[in-house]
């Protein structure tokens, strides 16, 4: 039996109807998913949680969505998690994905086998080719740029996506995400982006990474959104996920391109994100890793 432990964002409910069965959907409290959750847990009870699972014959878990790290209150932890509070305080100590490997570990240990989004379902992830537009020179020179950013921010455990425009990297991604990423750079009174105050404030200090050198934020059309997984993390949970909203942010702000890593970034409604890019003349790359 199948648990999928669901988070926030679009990828739970796309999952779920792409499986012949309806799994255990759980919840982790204070992340309500977008689907109906059977079980929603606190952190502080994740050993009596996964004895529950046990318990009604779960064999696998799921996890897809995002979720955040949250705060751990020790008065609420009860006896069952006890045994697991030190690996649960030594993953929350390291940065993301550090707490998705110590995650990952407290579950296997525990007997459950962890299986991928895109195991279950590999249609989320799209095979490697030009999908929509045309690669240019420059394009390919700035996909090698990007995939070398993605691999140095991966050493600092931040973001999967930047931006690339003639061989300068003009944005990376934080907490806030892609679609926050590209929605600064959106013409002001886009209704696509009217939030964008908000989004601005969601980034907080992180703005300076969107900033030109006089602190006037880049003009991004003509830019190369590139997005990867981490270079070293574990793909059965935090794979990058792109879907139609980044590609009506990518025309809105004048992209050129949007440029995936073939096998490592989950699609959302292929098929909408292709004729949205198609329309608008930008070009849509599945690239393989290291490819030119």
């Amino acid at each position: 039996m199948l648990a999928l432990i669901a988070g926030t964002g679009d990828l739970p409910p796309a999952l779920l109807v792409r499986l012949p069965e309806r799994p255990l959907v759980c919840a982790l409290q204070g992340f309500a998913p977008q689907i109906t959750p059977d079980i929603t847990f606190r952190l502080e009870h994740l050993g009596s949680f996964l004895a529950d699972l046990a318990a009604r014959g779960v064999t696998r878990i799921c996890m897809a969505g995002a979720v955040k790290r949250p705060a751990i209150d020790p008065a609420q932890i009860d006896a069952a998690t006890l045994p697991l509070v030190a690996g649960l305080q030594a993953a929350l100590a390291k940065g993301d994905d550090g707490t998705l490997r110590g995650v990952i570990a407290i579950l296997e240990n525990a007997g459950f086998a962890v299986v991928a989004a895109h195991d279950l379902a590999p249609d989320l992830l799209p095979a490697a080719g030009v999908l929509a537009g045309r690669v240019t020179p420059q394009l390919r020179l700035d996909a090698v740029l990007g995939e070398q950013t993605i691999a140095a921010m991966g050493q600092a455990d931040i973001g999967q996506a930047c931006l690339v425009r003639l061989g300068h990297v003009i944005a990376r991604e934080d907490q806030a995400g892609t679609d926050a990423m590209i929605a600064r750079f959106a013409p002001a009174g886009d209704p696509l982006w009217g939030s964008v105050d908000l989004v601005g404030d969601l980034l907080g200090t992180a703005a300076e990474w969107l900033s030109g050198a006089d602190g006037v934020p880049v003009d991004a059309r003509g830019a190369v959104l590139f997005k990867a997984p981490k270079p070293a993390q574990d793909r059965r949970a935090d794979l990058p996920v792109i879907g139609p909203d980044t590609a009506r942010g990518a025309v809105a702000a004048g992209l050129s391109a949007i440029v995936v890593e073939a096998g490592g970034v989950i699609v959302l409604d292929l098929p909408q994100v292709i004729a949205t890019l198609d329309r608008a003349g930008v070009c849509f790359w599945v690239r393989p890793k290291g490819g030119a």
